[in-house]
């Protein structure tokens, strides 16, 4: 499956909708290092993993309805949301290992 990218307008639909599944929000910004890094990372994953969970991508800086909505005080930040409700929040770029075991646990 391929990493989406989400607007305020679009969220609700791709990823709180009750029929989503499990999806990875990856609240980023262009000018975020970390973000940067994290997102071969996220690539792996999705190859990995695309099959059980979506992956999909909103740019705080071009929808701050979305971030604010969830609180995004720092990029990059991961929220786990499972059948449209958010199950789990991660800060801060990590390696593969940890983000697929960390996904596994709420599948």
């Amino acid at each position: 499956m391929a990493i989406l990218e989400v607007t305020d307008s679009t969220f609700q639909a791709e990823v709180q909708s009750a029929d989503a599944g499990v999806v990875l929000v990856d609240f980023w910004a262009p000018w975020c290092g970390p973000c940067r890094m994290l997102a071969p990372v996220l690539d792996e994953v999705d190859a990995e993993l695309g099959d059980q969970v979506k992956i999909v991508k909103v740019n705080v800086d071009n929808n701050p309805d979305s971030a604010a909505k969830f609180g995004i005080m720092a990029v990059p930040t991961l929220i786990l949301f499972k059948n449209g409700e958010q199950v789990a929040k991660m800060n801060g770029a990590v390696p593969k290992e940890h983000l697929i075991s960390w996904i596994k646990e709420h599948l």
